[in-house]
């Protein structure tokens, strides 16, 4: 078989959120770090292929490609944390508590953060040539798409800040099914087929992703966009982390725990049931 049964990937959901927060400091931000870089630079192909195209759905089909690569090296996005972390602590793995689940996730979007604003320093200075010109046509685009995601959402005040919230579920309940999509096969094929599809209809419908936006609105900011910080974290960032957050666990992961976790157990214990006349034979 090349694919994993739910009561089986859900089982490995698990594991994986153990491991992740019984992981090192160093390597959560390492993996936070080459996280950060490679989601940065896919968004700058899709960026690219849509100021080139002028077509929207282009930008999404290219998009997750970089998805698919930090995924199969194993590197890891806070979204993803988000969502897979928690279930070890309802399974009462031990050594699991909420400390140490918050620090996973605190370390791993440090992480992230810090791959998104070298990725940012270095598009900035490459589309602009070492900022001696102004930013070229995908210098632009990023402008105005940084622009139109913070002071469009700052106009609109707590509307804008309920809509960036919204957004930001929608994305995380995308992005962690392409999280556990990595899980569903045996395959790389299968694998990557399987984490395309999530990751294209969020980027499709423009929501928001927290590791997205820590590259796309610092880059905004140095290439000249008119809108600062504050109006980043306040009307983008932190609706998306907290969107993000209850997407990823609420809308995806715990449905997929509940309703299969314990089905696994069952399914081997009445397979092992049936097969004792067989072996007594």
């Amino acid at each position: 078989m090349s694919d994993l049964k739910p009561a089986e990937f859900v089982q490995t959901m698990i594991d994986i959120g153990e491991a992740k927060v019984k992981t090192s400091t160093r390597d959560l931000i390492l993996r936070g770090t080459m996280a950060g870089i490679i989601l940065s630079l896919a968004v700058v192909v899709a960026i690219t292929a849509i100021t080139q195209t002028g077509i929207g759905l282009v930008g999404a089909l290219v998009f997750p490609v970089g998805f698919c690569i930090l995924s199969l090296m194993g590197y890891d996005l806070v979204t993803g944390v988000f969502g897979l972390a928690p279930l070890a602590k309802f399974e009462n793995r031990p050594g699991i508590t909420w400390g140490r689940i918050l620090r996973c996730w605190g370390l791993v979007g440090l992480g992230n953060l810090i791959g998104s604003l070298i990725v940012a320093a270095l598009i900035a200075v490459s589309l602009t040539m070492n900022f001696s010109v102004e930013p070229n046509a995908v210098g632009q685009t990023f402008i105005k798409v940084s622009t139109a995601r913070t002071v469009g959402f700052e106009n609109l005040g707590f509307d804008g800040w309920i809509t960036c919230f919204v957004r930001a579920i929608f994305c995380n309940l995308m992005v962690c099914l392409g999280v556990i999509g990595n899980m569903t096969a045996r395959t790389v094929v299968g694998k990557v087929a399987a984490m395309w599809l999530p990751i294209f209809i969020f980027f499709a419908l423009v929501f928001e992703h927290t590791v997205v936006n820590m590259f796309l609105f610092p880059l905004g900011m140095m290439l000249g966009a008119d809108f600062g910080i504050a109006t980043w974290l306040n009307f983008n960032l932190i609706p998306t982390i907290l969107g993000n957050i209850v997407g990823g666990l609420i809308f995806t992961c715990i449905p997929l725990y509940l309703t299969h976790a314990k089905t696994a157990p069952a399914l081997s214990n009445r397979s092992a049931t049936a097969a004792q006349p067989q072996l007594s034979k």
